[in-house]
């Protein structure tokens, strides 16, 4: 009995969860619309920084940018990819909490968790050039070319304008299921986002003409194959999950890896 009464309060948290975001875009159901395998390859695997607890990651000019979070902790840096170490940092207050990060027309922008604030760097000298407010969280962030588009823990996408940081265009993301709520981390390639799941092992790609999600790719192998025990399970199913993705549009090649992770992987999609 205390098991049921248990697994029952279980799933009307879940369902709270799920439905308490006021932003959340309501998209159709459709149960023949699975999204497809995305395999994958591991072509190399990289140090990275054990103390970084990656909230955002890029591929510039042929070099790595992370953006880390944590309070007292965050930070902006380009990192050398075959070190793992910081090239150049820029520390964030300790009141704020660091998030996605992009580059676009020779500015970097990072978002913040709660704190409402998008920083505007010169992308080269790092300095900080403006920033901008908005409402409600800030989690990923990439760019078209055109636009910014970053998310806020619900299943949307917001599209803003790099000037003004006004959005001009919200897109839900759905599935077979419905909503896709809690994604993260974004990379947009060739006219679709790839992006994290938090506290998934899962990495979706999503239509951006649509918000439907065409493929659905799994690491959970991928850390304890490549550095065994490195984290433990409990504490990576909690918090030091799968996170960050940079494409290098040059090599075709793709950087993946997680909070805290002591690894970044370089990635063929198939």
């Amino acid at each position: 009995m205390k098991y049921t009464i248990a697994a029952l309060l279980v799933l009307v948290s879940l369902s709270a969860c799920n439905n308490n975001n006021p932003d959340a875009e309501k998209a159709p159901i459709v149960e023949n619309n699975v999204p497809a395998t995305l395999n994958y390859t591991i072509t190399n695997v990289y140090p990275h920084n054990t103390g970084s607890y990656t909230e955002g990651l890029e591929w510039h000019d042929s070099t790595l940018y992370e953006s880390g979070g944590s309070y007292k902790e965050s930070r902006l840096a380009r990192v050398s990819l075959h070190t793992g170490l910081d090239l150049k940092t820029v520390k964030l207050e300790d009141k704020y909490f660091g998030e996605g990060i992009t580059v676009l027309n020779g500015k970097l922008y990072q978002l913040t968790y709660e704190e409402g604030k998008c920083f505007v760097y010169d992308f080269k000298t790092f300095k900080k050039i403006k920033e901008f407010d908005y409402d409600g969280e800030g989690w990923g962030m990439t760019n078209d070319g055109k636009y910014l588009i970053m998310n806020n823990s619900s299943n949307n996408l917001y599209y803003r304008d790099p000037e003004t940081f006004k959005v001009v265009k919200t897109l839900g993301v759905y599935d077979n299921n419905g909503a896709v709520a809690n994604i993260n981390e974004l990379e947009f390639v060739n006219g679709v986002i790839y992006s994290n799941i938090y506290q998934t092992n899962y990495i979706i790609k999503i239509d951006t003409a649509t918000g439907k999600v065409l493929a659905k790719a799994d690491f959970s192998y991928v850390l304890n194959k490549y550095a065994p025990n490195a984290i433990p399970d409990q504490i990576q199913a909690s918090d030091k999950v799968l996170n960050g993705i940079a494409y290098d549009s040059t090599n075709k090649r793709f950087f993946i890896t997680g909070k805290d992770w002591p690894l970044l992987f370089e990635v063929k999609f198939n």
